[in-house]
């Protein structure tokens, strides 16, 4: 009882955040709601696609340098991966840690963090796998592995810290902070900035999967939460704002419609949008600053020759 309760307060949070947010100004939906079990699978065709550098650009980076990195992170760490989906460049670090003394991916899509879990159990026997269920920008119980790590090592692959405004990225490095713990330290993709041409060519692909990944949020909500969007009403849009160094994502209703979520009744006009994502691209100095007020500090980079992405490694002070 004490469990169903909690969950009803838990959607009942999350229904008004939704309403307040659909109650802007500019109408906006946290990304967290693209990642049900659909979303999860368009995320990971989209990082198949060729106009999407980030993830084959990252894992580049990872293998050239996984020699340097694993000696870094040392013998008998816990591993623990914020938003891990499929685990794909987590694989790389799993052949090559030493002694790795258990491994948490930590999500909120639970189907396919639970599967994604059992399929690392069958290729690393022996691996202390620890899934844990949660929305990873608020503190979380890390579970107890069956051998006591010497630190913790929170990875956050896939430049997903981008998709934060630069307020609650802070907020978000300060709960990687408190899960790293003393002596801890966070591995992390950072974006960087480059021609927008090769940018907003990412996010919108020519076979329209993106758009398709952007669209499948409004069928979440009206799953989970009873709402009635149209989707089939709403276009994809993806432009970057230079000034503000980052792609906008967001729906754009092709009529004049009516919704409703919850108890909540809502208008959007032709052309009108709701914000789906933001996705910032960082220099080095401006990630490194923000991560300092943060408590953490830079202490290696690895990048590409092009200089299109970044896989960082910051120590907690």
């Amino acid at each position: 009882m004490a469990k169903n309760a909690a969950q009803k307060i838990m959607a009942d949070d999350e229904l008004d955040a939704l309403i307040d947010g659909l109650s802007q100004p500019e109408k906006m939906i946290s990304p967290k709601y693209f990642y049900d079990e659909r979303g999860s699978q368009l995320f990971e065709k989209i990082t198949r696609l060729p106009e999407y550098y980030p993830t084959e650009t990252e894992l580049g980076i990872m293998r050239d340098n996984i020699g340097e990195i694993a000696s870094l992170v040392g013998k008998q760490a816990s591993l623990i991966e914020f938003g891990s989906g499929s685990s794909l460049k987590t694989r790389v670090l799993l052949e090559h840690l030493d002694e790795l003394a258990a491994y948490v991916p930590v999500d909120i899509s639970e189907d396919h963090l639970l599967e994604s879990a059992q399929q690392i159990r069958k290729e690393f026997p022996g691996l202390d796998v620890l899934p844990v269920v949660a929305d990873f920008t608020h503190p979380f119980r890390l579970p107890s592995p069956t051998v006591m790590p010497v630190r913790n090592i929170v990875y956050f692959p896939g430049s997903t810290i981008g998709n934060f405004t630069h307020d609650a990225a802070h907020e978000l490095l300060l709960v990687m902070h408190e899960e790293a713990g003393a002596g801890g330290a966070l591995l992390i993709g950072v974006d960087l900035q480059k021609d927008p041409v090769i940018i907003e060519r990412a996010y919108n692909d020519s076979v329209g999967v993106t758009a398709e990944f952007n669209r499948n949020m409004l069928r979440h909500l009206n799953r989970e939460f009873g709402a009635d969007f149209d989707v089939d009403a709403f276009a994809h849009s993806a432009e970057y704002n230079e000034d503000e160094g980052r792609i906008e994502i967001r729906l754009v209703s092709e009529r004049h419609q009516e919704f409703t979520l919850g108890d909540a009744s809502f208008s959007i006009g032709k052309d009108e949008a709701i914000l789906t994502e933001y996705s910032h691209k960082y220099t080095l100095d401006g990630f490194a600053a923000m991560a300092q007020t943060a408590g953490f500090t830079v202490e290696r980079v690895w990048m590409d020759a092009e200089r299109l992405f970044s896989v960082q490694y910051l120590v907690r002070d």
